[in-house]
Order: structure tokens, then sequence, then C-alpha cells
């Protein structure tokens, strides 16, 4: 039993709604990351440049996440409650992030003519708090991400989509607050 030509539109459909979710999340992260930066820098670099970054790094790191998801990073872990599956899927989803990064980093060195060596020397010159800040903040990104796609599995198909749209209904706590 093969698969019909409208379920393969509707996965394809499906998959590029995800990426272009994902990516423009990550642009939005990765866009006020670096407009702060360059606010520190004075303006050194032009913003036009500046978001020209956050696109190309918010869609790769997007479609990276969609290739870690759909290797299952983290979905084989036990984990007793949603906030543990959020945080080692998180923390899996990140792993997987900086060592695509990593490779990523060589292969646009090897364009550029620069050998393995010279690419690893110019990563190495970095410091640790400058990698330490660009992974906690790579983290706090995915952290809503993970969130979402762990309580959209949890309700099912379209489970997610009726609780957002929901009316507010904040019940009323019966006993005073101090």
């Amino acid at each position: 039993m093969g698969v019909g030509r409208s379920d393969l539109k509707d996965r394809l459909r499906e998959e590029v709604r995800k990426y272009l979710f994902v990516s423009a999340w990550l642009f939005v992260c990765f866009g006020a990351l670096l407009l702060y930066r360059a606010a520190l820098t004075e303006g050194r670099v032009g913003h036009g440049v500046i978001l020209l970054a956050a696109v190309t790094k918010a869609l790769i790191l997007g479609k990276f996440l969609l290739l870690g998801d759909a290797a299952g990073a983290g979905t084989r872990l036990p984990a007793a409650t949603l906030w543990k599956r959020v945080a080692w899927r998180s923390l899996l989803l990140l792993l997987v992030l900086v060592a695509l990064t990593f490779i990523e980093e060589l292969v646009v060195g090897f364009v550029h003519g620069r050998s393995a060596g010279g690419t690893l020397a110019e990563l190495h010159a970095r410091s640790i708090p400058e990698l330490a800040a660009e992974c906690l903040l790579l983290l706090l990104a995915l952290v809503p991400l993970v969130a979402a796609a762990e309580v959209r599995r949890m309700l099912g198909s379209g489970g997610l989509k009726v609780l957002l749209n929901a009316p507010a209904r904040i019940p009323r706590d019966e006993t005073p607050t101090p």
C-alpha cells in the first residue's frame, strides 16, 4: 500500500509550515541578539547585514532543528514530567545544533579557502564566555519551541490550536491572597 499523492502534499505542506515557523522564531531571536550586539559595538555593522545574518542563521539552524527532530533527538528518553521532557529534548537539540554548526563552520571555511586548522584556530580564538553565552541564548530560544511541540504532541492533532484559540477563562480563586 503506497502513500497517496495528496498525503505527500499534506506532509510537505506541514513540513514547510513547521520549517517557516521555526525559522521565523529563530530569526526573531537572532535578529534581536545581533541588533543588541551592534548597539554594543556602536553600530559598526549595518543593520541590513545584521538582518541578513539573522535570516541566514535562522534558516540554517531551522533546518538543523527539523533534522534533529526527524532523527528523534530526545524522544526516546524516559521523562516522568512534561518539564523534564522539554528540558532533556532542549539540551539534546542544543547539542545537535552545536555539532552541526561546528560542521557548518568547517564547510564555510573550506568554501572560503581556509584549512580545517585555520577554521578551528578562528573558533578557538573566541572567548569561552562568548561561546557559552551563545549556547545559553540558543537554549533559551529552543525551550519554547520544544515545549510547544511537546504540548502539541500530548494534545494530539489540532489540540494546541484549539487550546490557544479558546476564550480565556480565568478561574476565581476562593481563597484570598495575603
